[in-house]
């Protein structure tokens, strides 16, 4: 008979809780499964019942372009800093809509799955990940689209177009797009679980924080009166930095990278404690 002090493999493990600035990612990484899953039923809910299905991922940037391009282009006059209309307008709905969706998404996550996150245990980082993961797969498909229409008017429009240094940040700038999106939303999600309010402002306030970037028109367009406001954008940087290394024109130096990043670090670490903190209590107050 072995004596009682062997060690046996024990399948649960109690511990204390943990800190608030505990982004849990090792756990999350034992739930990757889960994470493929859910991203899997992000895209079968959405596109369920849909006659088109995933074509609106080409329809969507395709049709905004095309109203801007009219409305912002033409009635209005708005300058694309040399650049070719559509190829401007495309560059900035692709960046932005990658942005928006995570924001918008992760935002009412703590609301949207109340019902899941009373019955099982998971880390609740796995939901706000899953749908920055997603998005990023319709990002990558619409960021082929724009390669499709770079490619075109190389081709048979004689732009010139010219690969640069900047095009190696390029992961860096989805990066700093995923971070502000995940770490707004996931500000935004914990206060609605007490604040319900908030929840009707997100639609409303992602569609007016888009004319405070430079999604529509570049920086350098800017009247000098706001110009200060918008370079205070976080995603600023990040656009005209996306537009430089893809369409070789845009405005970014050192120090607004650097300010984009460390903006971005800080919006993220908001987040985490804001939601660690509201995750042990908030199924009671949804």
């Amino acid at each position: 008979m072995k004596p009682a002090t062997d060690h046996q493999p024990w399948d649960i493990r109690i511990r204390p809780s943990h800190s608030l600035f505990s982004l849990q990612l090792r756990e999350a990484w034992h739930y990757r499964d889960l994470l493929l899953l859910l991203v899997r039923r992000d895209f079968v809910s959405f596109y369920k019942q849909t006659v088109l299905g995933p074509v609106w991922f080409f329809l969507q940037p395709l049709l905004t372009t095309v109203m801007y391009v009219f409305i912002f282009g033409r009635l209005a006059g708005l300058s694309t800093d040399g650049l070719p209309q559509p190829l401007f307008y495309m560059c900035g709905i692709v960046a932005w809509n990658y942005f928006a969706e995570c924001l918008t998404k992760t935002s009412t996550v703590f609301r949207d799955n109340a019902a899941i996150f009373g019955k099982v245990y998971f880390p609740r980082l796995i939901m706000p990940l899953s749908i920055v993961v997603s998005n990023l797969v319709r990002f990558g498909v619409q960021l082929l689209l724009l390669l499709c229409m770079i490619a075109y008017y190389v081709l048979y429009q004689d732009y010139a177009f010219q690969a640069n240094a900047y095009l190696l940040l390029f992961p860096l700038m989805v990066l700093l797009m995923a971070v502000l999106g995940l770490g707004s939303g996931m500000l935004i999600s914990a206060l609605t679980t007490k604040y319900r309010d908030l929840a009707f402002l997100v639609t409303f306030g992602v569609q007016l924080f888009m004319y405070a970037t430079p999604v529509i028109y570049p920086l350098s367009s800017a009247p000098a009166a706001a110009r200060g406001i918008i370079a205070a954008n976080p995603l600023t940087p990040v656009l005209e930095g996306i537009r430089l290394g893809l369409l070789g024109r845009g405005e970014m130096s050192a120090t607004s990278l650097a300010y984009a990043v460390f903006a971005s670090l800080a919006v993220l670490l908001t987040g985490i404690i804001v939601f660690n903190r509201v995750e042990k209590t908030f199924i009671d107050s949804v």
